[in-house]
Formats: structure tokens, sequence, C-alpha cells
């Protein structure tokens, strides 16, 4: 018997919010009462997680909007993204066992293997350093004494008195294309998390990085990051999808897609790639899998769109190659939250992720 399944919806904190691709409008601009509000409504939809993301340049600062909802939230999950490149990683430790007091024991990590802003460092390292402060950050709020002598940090300190509520470091979700990034996934993280893909794509990856880790002696759960459109029926969704992008022109997606610090990953250029090999077919790669979003947008850029049963199966599909949590979203992100809270949440076998 297969174990449930975690689904997450998605706040908007770095200004990622739309009714028209493309489309500045003031009213879905990352703002405390804004993204808060989305977070409400995953909790009150039934969704197990929350990915509160994290740019540098773009929206709200993530800790300290972690900090503030723990507190209106009792049930849902907060999956906090931390940029590694601007973090000194026992001080993250500190923050982190204090948020998971604040919650209740209710906080993951998603690490991103970021530059310290306008310092730039080659990818390779780059991973290494975070594999390092995963390590830290492991050991530290594990409760164990911390010394390491790394390429990076060469630091023998006790852990932090604060402690998170299991006495345990939270599970840490990862995410990364390069043989760089799969490496340091395979040796660092708990949850690999993958934008999107076809299903023979995800099932290849999962393949991919299951042996990658198994040199290490370890084993992964799998993420898959997507948006979704979710309509009565498949027409109802497949025009929402075109209404999306009714707006929009590329010069204005070139320009949205270039503000982001990532342009140039592994990851962003695979996404590119999937959405030329969809032009033929009106940008839909497969069955119910649509890249339009990317059109306008940075990273993760394809959304599944169908009807309610469409929509059940692709995930389904993507679970029987062993994706096991699902990070959601959609535009306006509270209409589509409540959207597929309605319509497809409850018929799935879901809940929060063991690790």
């Amino acid at each position: 018997m297969k174990n449930p399944i975690e689904v997450s919806w998605f706040s908007a904190l770095c200004d990622d919010d739309y009714e028209f691709l493309g489309q500045s409008d003031p009213m879905l601009a990352s703002s405390w009462e804004h993204c808060r509000n989305i977070v409400l409504a995953a909790e009150k939809g039934g969704f197990d997680n929350i990915l509160l993301p994290s740019g540098y340049t773009l929206g709200l600062d993530t800790t300290a909007f972690a900090s503030a909802i723990a507190t209106l939230t009792t049930r849902i999950k907060l999956l906090m993204a931390v940029r590694i490149g601007e973090s000194w990683p026992p001080q993250l430790a500190r923050q982190i066992a204090t948020l998971d007091q604040i919650s209740g024991g209710r906080l993951n990590i998603n690490i991103i293997s970021s530059d310290l802003p306008g310092d730039k460092m080659d990818s390779e390292p780059r991973y290494r350093r975070t594999v390092e402060a995963m390590q830290i950050l492991k050991t530290l709020l594990n409760g164990e004494h911390l010394s390491i002598d790394g390429e990076h940090y060469k630091i023998d300190l006790d852990p932090p008195r604060m402690k998170t509520v299991s006495g345990k470091c939270p599970p840490l979700y990862f995410g990364g294309l390069s043989p760089a990034a799969k490496d340091a996934a395979a040796e660092g993280c708990d949850v690999y998390l993958m934008w999107p893909e076809t299903v023979q794509g995800a099932k290849d990856l999962v393949e991919d990085m299951t042996a990658r880790a198994a040199k290490f002696g370890r084993t992964l759960k799998y993420g898959f990051r997507a948006h979704v459109i979710v309509r009565e029926t498949e027409a109802e969704a497949r025009a929402y999808a075109d209404r999306l992008l009714s707006k929009l022109d590329a010069q204005q997606g070139d320009a949205i897609r270039n503000k982001s610090l990532d342009t140039q990953t592994f990851g962003v250029a695979h996404q590119a790639e999937l959405r030329a090999q969809s032009e033929a077919n009106d940008g839909y790669l497969e069955d119910n899998l649509w890249t339009g979003i990317g059109r306008a947008r940075s990273g993760c850029g394809a959304a599944i769109v169908g009807d309610p049963d469409q929509v059940l199966a692709k995930i389904e599909a993507y679970r029987a190659v062993g994706i096991e949590a699902f990070i959601l979203s959609g535009y306006p992100h509270i209409n589509e939250c409540d959207m597929f809270a309605r319509y497809v949440l409850p018929k799935l076998d879901h809940g929060r992720l063991v690790i």
C-alpha cells in the first residue's frame, strides 16, 4: 500500500501573482496581507504544506514572513525557503529552531543553493558549500556537537540551546538539474524537488537520483513542483489557460524571466527546452501538461490543465513513478487554491510527508 502523498500550495512572496501573466496588478503584488491570505486559504482548503519562496530582488523576506504566519496557522506545515549564500549556517540553525518552536513543530526547509547577492560563485563550489551547510544544519539541529573542517566552513561548535520541537532537523527539500546539483541533493537533502517534467521524464529523474543517493548509502523522497488549472470541463480549463496569456507579448515575457537571479541555470534551460518541444501542439508537451506558464516566468514553467478527473489522473501518473510530494500553484493564487481544494484535493489520499 502506498503512503499518502503530500499536497502543498504556494504563497506568492516574490511578486509572482497575476490575473493576466505579465500584467502587474497592485492588488496581487506581494504584501503581508495578500500572502497571508493565500496561506490562510490553503490551510482552510486542507492543503498539507505551503511553500514560502525566497528571492533576493523580489517581494517579502521569507524568514520574517514565516515567523508571523506561524502564529496565525494551526495545522498546515510551512516549507520555508532559505538562501544558503545569504546565511551563516550556525545562525540559520538557531533561526530554524526558533521558528519551529513558534509553529509548534510545523516547519520544513527548502534549501536554495544561492550566491551572496553581488558576489558570484561558480556552480560546482557553490553546491559543495551547500552540502556542507546542510551537514551543519543537520548536525546542530539534531543536537550534536559540530566539528567540520570543510572547503567552505571550518567550525567547532556545540548545538544551540534552542531546539526544534522534535529535537531533530526538519526535512530539507532541495532541487537542481546540473550534475553538481544532483550530487548535492543525493548527499545532503531529504526530498528532491523537480520542476515540471513529462511523466517519463519524472520517472527517469527519480531513477537517476535514486542511483546517485545509493552511492552515499541514502534514500530520497521525491517532490514535483508545478502549476495547475482545474475547471469543471477540459474546454473551460484550456480556455482559462489561453486567457492567462491573452495580454502577454514576447518582450514582456523575456523581461519577467530575466528579473530572476536563476535565469542561467540548468533547470531554467531545461524548462525552455520543454517549452520549445511543445510549440507545435499549442504549448501542450503531453496530455494535460501545458508549458505556456513559462512564457512569463523563470523557473517552474508548466501547468497541469484539465477537468478534475484529468488533473487527478495526471497526479496519480506522477505518483506511480515515485513522486510523493506535490507543490502546486495557480493564477491568481487564492482563486486557483480554492478551485483545487474543491475539485481535486478531496479525491486524493494525502497527508504530511513522512521522512
